[in-house]
């Protein structure tokens, strides 16, 4: 799933309101919702979720540009996050998002 906007987050995905209202769509517990409820909504035995801020704009002094958080949920109630935070420039923050996360599903299936 592609949930770029908060809405889509919601609808899509089940994200609850409060907490892109309360903690905003770049955090730990936007991450997890993400990934919970994409595994919900699937077949998949693992869901990995990211949200982040590449740039070149979009950042704040607490989410700086290359802020990134990873959310993974698995069928056996498993739901975790983990932050990145990569050197700025889109094509950099994405490229190194792509690596972290793939890194992360290795280490779970292994």
């Amino acid at each position: 799933y592609v949930t770029y906007s908060n809405e889509a987050k919601h609808e899509v995905l089940g994200v609850s309101m409060d907490t892109l209202e309360d903690h905003g769509a770049v955090s730990e517990q936007t991450a997890k919702e993400m990934a919970k409820g994409a595994l919900e909504n699937s077949h998949a035995d693992i869901a990995l979720s990211v949200t982040g801020v590449a740039g070149p704009g979009g950042g704040s002094p607490e989410k700086p540009v290359g802020t990134v958080w990873f959310g993974l949920a698995d069928r056996s109630g498993r739901v975790e996050a983990r932050l990145g935070q990569f050197t700025s420039g889109r094509k950099n923050v994405r490229s190194s998002s792509i690596e972290f996360g793939l890194a992360w599903l290795l280490e779970v299936l292994r």
